[in-house]
This record gives C-alpha cells, sequence and structure tokens, in this order.
C-alpha cells in the first residue's frame, strides 16, 4: 500500500467528501418534506398517488436499480477482469428486457400496491398474501443488508473512518437519515430522492467517461491497448475467462449468476412496485423503456470507467486500496479531478445507497402493512386512510432499524454475495408466481405456495452450505468448511425447480381458478378496471 493511507484514499479530503454529501441530504430532505404535504391516503404513501409520468418514474426506476453494487461494483470488476466484469453490466441490463416485455404492464394493470395483490386476484387472499410478503421481506432484507454492510465499507474507503465503531456510527446515520424519508415522504418523497440520485450519478459517471476518453483522443481502442498494457502487456483484460474461465465449476457458478440476474430483475419487489406509481399501463411500459436507456448508458459508462481506471490508476493499485476492486470508481475521480471530483463521487455513491436503502424499505413496509396486516390479520376491515398508513410507518422504523443492526454485523461481508443472494432469491420465490399468475389458467393456490416457499427454502439452503459460507478463502465463515454445493450462486438448481414446484402443487390441488383467470386475463391486458390516478 505505498501509494494508499491505510485507512481512506491518499490525497482525498474527508470533509470535502462530507461536506457535498451534507449538501445532497440537505436538499433532498427539503423535497421530501414539501412531497409529504400530499401524502394523505394509502395510495399516495404507497404509490405516490399514481401521480409520475413514464419519464420521471422510469429515471426513479434507474435510480433504485443502479445501487452501490452497480456503481462500484462493476467499475471495480471491468478494472481488474476485464471482459469478464463486464458481462456483469450486459446481465443487469438484458434483465430489463424481461421485465419490459413481460411483467411491467401486466402488472400494473393486475395489482394495487404489492405483488400480493396480483396473486391475490385469482386465489385464497390470505394463505399467498402471506407467501408474498415473506419473500418480499426476505429479498428486502438481503438487499438493505448489502447496501447496508456497502456503507460501511464506504466509510472507510472515502472519509477516512476507521475502527468498528465509527463505521457503525455512519451505518445508523444512513439507516436514520433513510427512514426519515419513508416516514415523511412515502413513496412520493423517495421518488424524488431516486430521481435526483439518478440525476447525479448519470451525470457525474458522463463527465468521468468524457474525461477519460479525452485523455485518448476520444479513442476506445486507445484507451483499450492503454489498460492491456497497464496489465502486463497482455490481452487479459480483452478476452474473456480472466475470472471465470478457471474451471468447468467457476463456468457454471457463472452461467448460475447470470440466469440469477437476468431473472431477478423482474421479481425484485422494490422495482415491481414502482410499476404502481404511474396512472395507466402505456406509462408504464414508458417508465421500462425509460429506464432502460438510462441504465443502458450507464453501463456503457462503466466500460469506459473500468478501463479507464485499470489504464491510469493500475490494478495493483486497486487491488491493494482499502476496499480492493469498490475503490477503482474513486481513485479514478482522484486521478482526475483531485479531491473535489472525488468528493462528488462520494457524494453520490453515498447518495446511491440511501436512494436505494429508501425505496427498499418503503416496499418492505407496505407489503408488511397492505398484505400482511390489512388483508390478513384485518381480512380486509381497515381504513387505508388512516390505520393502514400507520401500520406502514411503523413496520419502516422496525425495518430501519433491522437494517442497522445487520448492517453494522455485516459490514465485513462481501457485498456482491448479499446482492446475488437477493436476486437468486427474487428469481426462484417471486418470478414464477407472478408469471404463472398472469399467463397460466390452470395454476392455483397450492401451486403458488410450493413455488414460492420452496422457491425461497431452496435458495437459502444451498446458499447456506455453498463455497460463499464455508470452504473458500472468500467466504463468509473462514475457516470453516461446511460446502456440499459446489456453486456460490443457486440460481442454476433453484429457479428450474421453483418453476417446477409450481406445476407440480397446481397439478395435485383439487383447486380449479379459471373463470378467475379470464377475468384477470382480460383486466391486465387491457387494463380495465385498474387502479387510476388519485386527483389532489
Amino acid at each position: 500500500m505505498n501509494t494508499l493511507a491505510q485507512g481512506s484514499v491518499e490525497g482525498g479530503n474527508p470533509l470535502v467528501n462530507i461536506g457535498i454529501f451534507a449538501l445532497f441530504v440537505i436538499i433532498t430532505l427539503v423535497i421530501v418534506f414539501r412531497a409529504s404535504k400530499n401524502t394523505k391516503t394509502a395510495s399516495d404513501y404507497y404509490a405516490a398517488g399514481r401521480s409520475f409520468s413514464g419519464p420521471q418514474n422510469g429515471t426513479a426506476i434507474a435510480g433504485d436499480y443502479l445501487s452501490a453494487a452497480s456503481f462500484l461494483g462493476i467499475a471495480g470488476a471491468i478494472a481488474v477482469y476485464g471482459y469478464d466484469g463486464f458481462l456483469y453490466s450486459i446481465g443487469f441490463l438484458v434483465a430489463w428486457l424481461v421485465a419490459l416485455l413481460l411483467v411491467a404492464e401486466l402488472l400494473r394493470n393486475t395489482g394495487k400496491f404489492t405483488m400480493g395483490d396480483v396473486l391475490a386476484f385469482r386465489m385464497r387472499q390470505r394463505p399467498v398474501r402471506a407467501a408474498a410478503a415473506t419473500s418480499t421481506l426476505a429479498v428486502s432484507f438481503f438487499y438493505l443488508l448489502a447496501q447496508m454492510a456497502g456503507a460501511g465499507g464506504l466509510v472507510s474507503l472515502l472519509l477516512g473512518v476507521e475502527g468498528d465503531l465509527g463505521q457503525s456510527i455512519v451505518i445508523a446515520v444512513v439507516g436514520i437519515v433513510m427512514i426519515i424519508y419513508v416516514l415523511v415522504g412515502g413513496m412520493k418523497g423517495t421518488t424524488w430522492v431516486q430521481i435526483i440520485k439518478a440525476g447525479l450519478l448519470i451525470a457525474g459517471t458522463a463527465v468521468m467517461t468524457v474525461w477519460v476518453l479525452g485523455k485518448y483522443g476520444l479513442n476506445l481502442s486507445e484507451l483499450l491497448g492503454s489498460a492491456s498494457q497497464a496489465a502486463g502487456g497482455g490481452d487479459a483484460l480483452l478476452n474473456p475467462g480472466e475470472k471465470y474461465g478457471e474451471s468447468s465449476t467457476t463456468q457454471l457458478d457463472f452461467l448460475s449468476l447470470g440466469i440469477a440476474l437476468v431473472l431477478g430483475t423482474a421479481g425484485l419487489p422494490h422495482v415491481l412496485m414502482r410499476f404502481y406509481t404511474v396512472p395507466t399501463s402505456k406509462e408504464a411500459r414508458r417508465s421500462v423503456v425509460w429506464a432502460i436507456s438510462w441504465i443502458g448508458l450507464f453501463y456503457l459508462f462503466t466500460l469506459v470507467l473500468g478501463y479507464g481506471a485499470a489504464a491510469l490508476v493500475g490494478t495493483e493499485t486497486i487491488n491493494n486500496a482499502p476496499g480492493g476492486e469498490n475503490a477503482a470508481a474513486p481513485l479514478l475521480a482522484l486521478e482526475l479531478g483531485g479531491p473535489v471530483l472525488l468528493g462528488f463521487i462520494a457524494a453520490v455513491a453515498f447518495a446511491t445507497i440511501l436512494a436505494v436503502v429508501a425505496g427498499l424499505t418503503i416496499t418492505a413496509s407496505a407489503s408488511f402493512a397492505h398484505d400482511v396486516y390489512a388483508n390478513v390479520i384485518k381480512k380486509g376491515n381497515v381504513d387505508s386512510k388512516t390505520t393502514e398508513v400507520k401500520v406502514a410507518r411503523i413496520t419502516a422504523c422496525v425495518i430501519g432499524a433491522v437494517a442497522i443492526i445487520g448492517g453494522i454485523l455485516a459490514k465485513e461481508q462481501n457485498v456482491a454475495f448479499l446482492v446475488a443472494l437477493a436476486f437468486a432469491v427474487a428469481a426462484s420465490a417471486n418470478l414464477p408466481t407472478i408469471l404463472y399468475s398472469l399467463f397460466w389458467k390452470r395454476f392455483n393456490t397450492r401451486g403458488a405456495l410450493w413455488s414460492i416457499y420452496g422457491g425461497l427454502t431452496t435458495t437459502l439452503v444451498l446458499i447456506v452450505f455453498s463455497p460463499a459460507v464455508s470452504g473458500s478463502d472468500s467466504a463468509m465463515i473462514p475457516g470453516a468448511d461446511f460446502a456440499w454445493f459446489p456453486l456460490s450462486n443457486p440460481g442454476l438448481v433453484s429457479i428450474p425447480l421453483s418453476f417446477l414446484l409450481g406445476v407440480i402443487g397446481t397439478l395435485t390441488s383439487k383447486e380449479h381458478l379459471e373463470e378467475k383467470h379470464k377475468e384477470m386475463e382480460v383486466r391486465s391486458l387491457t387494463g380495465a378496471g385498474a387502479e387510476k390516478a388519485t386527483a389532489h
């Protein structure tokens, strides 16, 4: 670590970083408080009164989706592994085609606020809502854990806060600000935070991309050649196989991860809930097109930033930095624009974490309050204007507290593993039931329950007994070895199994719901009877 301080990036100014981040928090809190004036009913709190246009919601979806793992992790993976790192970008982007073609419009037409609404439309309400809420809370918890753990790592890297206590305090601060966003602004305030954060992130990465290309005469080939030279003169960064080409097991692991990323996006609850914030199904479609545009542009930027970091900073320096691969983008910012640009990128990274955890928290609290409390416990006899929203806010506080504690306990864990786990659970537990509900008329309650609980259980069991938890150099529990499942990501097994369990559960049940499916099909395709925007 000859060029880097032990705790933070050498040459960075923690006061500048904190100052820019504090400015972002103050501006967004003002916006959240203004948005809170119109948050009165459940529709306002959960779906922002369905008042956002397609472009606005698409930008917010991009803000929700481009997490700290996307920004720091993918740029770092490209810098260190080259071609293999860029495959993450492709997986994350292709995933949106599944959401656009199969899910967005039909979900918007069929549901009201949550995934449980879609399943309960044609099945027995209480069991499927409880199952949908269980999987939603599981995905949200793992994703929250990843973001909060990432906050701890970012702190030591960008602000020079060392030691467990310092990192724990900052994780707690992130959690408290996030709870304020959700409590005060609801979905409307959270959406505006996402839009601002997406704008800052894309603007910041665009500036760095043009800056890097400018150093090579706007010639991408020159940049790739320079990165290749800096990495030792070979073509390792330009050819596949640097990270996943060692053996058939690692190649299968990458295939498993790719399947989980591509199919998991369309099952992520905080992404699905965004489709309900627009007034019509047409706007839901438009929002996904806008999201794909912003996300695709961002991932093209990460290609330049990753190879730019390899060329200008060097893979050895990146690997030796606090945070390892995650340090690539901040180190490149420091190399290009000194402490000021590093401060801006640091603030954007923190804003990214804040915005994503706020979106996850409102989704989890909505699922509990709307599905479990209002429809399972109270059997639908609840005042959505007061009681249900009050329960959602209390739940948000509880989830926020759990996220803070979990983030503090998990701050030493592998963030990428936690994110991959969330995607695997979403793809295994959520997506099969959503697709079967929308497209298979024979599908019934038992099929939904077997698919959700079976997919969730299988994913968790395979993860626990995988090399990600024990038996490898980067395992969560170093020194222990109780792994019998060879793949770090279980998607290759758990996703097909969940689809199969849905079929077996359905065919072994005597319940027939074809008539209800006809009604659902008309509604999902035409929008007839779908929840309309609330006038203020």
